[in-house]
């Protein structure tokens, strides 16, 4: 079975288990901010690291991808919300505040913060629960976690990449150490792996908000500089930014640990940044 039928298959299980009993309006608020997904970054990430390391546990891989990517979506339906974004849109369909209004909304990210957990919690034995919990539970909290990333847009001054460390990198810190977890690793030798191309992400996604359409990425852009948000693009120019995104993946590529696949995850991390990259520029950024 593909990596994108694994995760797809694991988001519904975990969707399915609660759904029974639900408020229907809540239920149908988490599976819109769940299906249809993204690229599924993340949780592909996470199962990438888990086979390099050659683990042949497939449902705790997929547990704790699966647990990443709810993490994800919820983040998305808060982001989107009146109060920090006010985006209309998200993966090309109305969000979520704006298909079932801001209380739901904000009860569906909750919801799914919460299954995330509960997911884990039901899926793994409670030997490798309490680190994976540990593992998974940094990256959204504090000091460093998407919280904090949130939180550093209410503040003053922030320097790009320490707001870029915590609201995406953390996530891809989390799904390389969690990967790495999953297969007995040693999972702190692979966060840095996680740091360097979730932060890469983010600086395609400055460029993406710059210099790519509405259609093309799913959501509103030029938001950055409306908001006045950190940006990589803005601070070092489109040029910089290339630059600073192309430095960024042969750091992550430079820093895979030995493992049984390190030259396929190597080719998976150059894939993924060829695809995160606006199409107009991703000539220049080869």
């Amino acid at each position: 079975m593909d990596a994108t039928t694994r995760i797809e298959q694991a988001l519904a299980a975990a969707i399915d288990h609660v759904i029974p009993g639900s408020p229907p309006r809540l239920a149908e608020a988490v599976r819109h901010a769940v299906f249809p997904g993204g690229a599924r970054v993340r949780p592909r990430l996470c199962l990438a690291v888990a086979a390099a390391c050659g683990s042949k546990d497939y449902a705790a891989a997929d547990a704790a991808a699966a647990s990443i990517e709810l993490l994800h979506c919820a983040s998305l339906v808060h982001d989107d919300l009146p109060c920090f974004d006010d985006s209309p849109l998200r993966r090309g369909v109305p969000s979520v505040h704006r298909a079932f209004g801001e209380p739901l909304a904000v009860l569906a990210g909750d919801a799914l913060i919460i299954l995330a957990f509960e997911h884990l919690a039901r899926s793994l034995e409670s030997e490798r629960l309490g680190p994976l919990l540990l593992t998974v539970s940094r990256s959204v909290g504090m000091p460093y976690g998407i919280t904090a990333g949130q939180a550093w847009e209410c503040e003053p001054s922030v320097s790009v990449e320490d707001y870029h460390r915590a609201k995406t990198g953390s996530l891809f810190a989390a799904a390389t150490a969690a990967g790495a977890q999953v297969a007995g690793a040693d999972a702190e030798v692979w966060r840095v792996v996680g740091d360097r191309i979730g932060e890469a992400y983010q600086v395609a996604d400055d460029l993406r908000d710059v210099a790519a359409s509405a259609q093309e990425v799913g959501k509103p852009v030029g938001r950055d500089a409306l908001l006045n948000r950190p940006s990589a693009a803005g601070e070092l120019g489109v040029d910089g930014a290339i630059e600073r995104l192309r430095g960024l993946v042969k750091g992550a590529i430079d820093a895979i640990p030995p493992c049984p696949g390190a030259e396929q995850l190597a080719e998976v991390l150059m894939v993924e940044s060829r695809h995160i990259m606006p199409k107009d520029l991703a000539q220049r950024a080869a």
